[in-house]
C-alpha cells in the first residue's frame, strides 16, 4: 500500500517571483502547492512603497491559473529613505504583510538596500508599534568578512543589538544557514522566528564545489559546512514553532546561472513540498511536517490557518532537467534526481 500524508494546505513564507514573462512562468508552480506566499520585493527597480506593492500584486494575481486559489502576500523593500507612514498605511489596509531588510549589496538586486540599520531606526520603531513584521536577509557585506562567515557576523553586529533595542519588533530571520543562527533563534524571545529553505536542508558547500563548480547549487546565503546543514535539519524537524517553511525559490534562466558571473539563487518551486517532506521522512519526523509547513508560519504572522488540504504520497518521481521560464529555460532544484515523494492533490 502506498504511504500517504495529508496536511493542511501550506504556505511559502519567502520566495521570489521576479516579473514579466519569468513571473508568469513560475507563479503556477507555487500556486499549485501553496495557499499563500510572502513575495520578495527585490525587483529592478525594487518594490519600495505600498502603491508599487499593489501594482505588483495585480500582476501576480493575473498569472495564477484559472480555478486555483492563491493569495500573494506583499512586502516592501526598505531603503535608507523609506517612509514609515506609507508602510504603516499599507500594513493597516492589508496591502503589505511585512517589510524586507536587505543590507545593501547582500544579494540579487539589493544595491538599493539599507546601508546601516541606524538609517531606518524610525521606520523600525513604527513597525514595532503597529506589529508589522520585519523580514531580514541576515548577512553583512563588508569586504573583509569571509562569505561563509557573513551570517554569523550579522547576528553579532546587527541582529542581536537590534533585538535588544526593540524587543517588541517581530523579526523573521530568513533562509538561515548556520548553527549560530539556530542558536540565536532558539535563545531569543517569542518575537523571533526563522524560515529554512529546502536546499539548505539537502546540500552543504561540498555540493557546490567538489568535482567541479555546480552553479545551480549556488545561492545566497551560500550553503555552509555539514555541521550547519545538520543543525538546520534538527531545527526544522525538531518541533519548535519558531521555524517554518520558506523556500527562497529564486528563478534565474540557465544562461544567467551558467556564466562567468553566475547569478545567486535556486529555483525549487516545482517540487518544494516533495523536497521538504523527504527531509522529514529521512529524519523520522513526518508527524511534525504539518506544523512546519502549514501552522507555524501563519501563527507567527498572526494570520488564520488555511482550511484546505494537500496530500503527498510516497511514490518516486524524476525531476526534469529543466522547466519553462518564460524567455528561457530554468534548471530546477533536484534536476535529474529522483525524489521519493510526489504531490498527489
Amino acid at each position: 500500500m502506498t504511504q500517504t500524508l495529508t496536511i493542511r494546505r501550506p504556505d511559502d513564507w519567502h520566495l521570489h517571483f521576479r516579473d514579466g514573462e519569468t513571473m508568469r512562468a513560475v507563479v503556477p508552480h507555487t500556486a499549485r502547492q501553496f495557499a499563500r506566499a510572502i513575495v520578495m520585493p527585490n525587483l529592478s527597480p525594487p518594490v519600495t512603497t505600498s502603491a508599487l506593492a499593489a501594482a505588483y500584486r495585480e500582476r501576480i494575481v493575473e498569472a495564477v491559473p484559472e480555478g486555483v486559489e492563491f493569495t500573494p502576500l506583499m512586502t516592501a523593500y526598505l531603503t535608507d529613505e523609506s517612509n514609515a507612514g506609507d508602510l504603516a498605511a499599507g500594513f493597516a489596509d492589508g496591502m503589505l504583510t511585512a517589510a524586507k531588510l536587505y543590507p545593501a549589496g547582500a544579494t540579487t538586486n539589493s544595491a538599493h538596500g539599507v546601508n546601516d540599520v541606524a538609517n531606518i531606526s524610525g521606520v523600525l520603531e513604527r513597525m514595532a508599534e503597529i506589529g508589522m513584521p520585519l523580514c531580514v536577509h541576515g548577512e553583512v557585506t563588508h569586504a573583509e568578512i569571509d562569505i561563509f562567515d557573513r551570517e554569523a557576523v550579522f547576528i553579532e553586529r546587527v541582529l542581536e543589538p537590534l533585538v535588544a533595542r526593540l524587543p517588541e519588533l517581530k523579526v523573521i530571520f530568513e533562509h538561515i544557514t548556520t548553527r549560530q543562527a539556530v542558536e540565536f533563534v532558539d535563545a531569543s524571545g517569542p518575537n523571533i522566528a526563522a524560515t529554512i529553505t529546502p536546499q539548505h536542508l539537502h546540500i552543504n558547500r561540498n555540493d557546490i564545489l567538489v568535482g567541479g563548480i555546480r552553479p545551480h547549487m549556488y545561492c545566497l546565503p551560500v550553503a555552509k559546512r555539514e555541521e550547519h546543514r545538520l543543525a538546520l535539519r534538527k531545527a526544522a524537524t525538531g518541533g519548535s514553532a519558531k521555524y517554518f517553511l520558506g523556500t527562497d525559490s529564486a528563478p534565474h534562466h540557465r544562461q544567467d546561472k551558467e556564466s562567468d558571473c553566475g547569478c545567486a539563487g535556486i529555483f525549487n518551486a516545482p517540487h518544494a513540498l516533495e523536497s521538504y517532506v523527504t527531509v522529514f521522512d529521512e529524519e523520522g519526523q513526518l508527524d511534525r511536517f504539518e506544523a512546519f509547513a502549514s501552522e507555524n508560519g501563519p501563527r507567527f504572522y498572526g494570520l488564520p490557518l488555511n482550511e484546505g488540504t494537500v496530500t503527498l504520497e510516497k511514490i518516486a518521481q524524476e525531476v526534469p532537467a529543466s522547466v519553462a521560464g518564460g524567455a528561457a529555460e530554468i534548471v530546477p532544484f533536484h534536476a535529474g534526481e529522483t525524489l521519493s515523494w510526489r504531490l498527489a492533490s
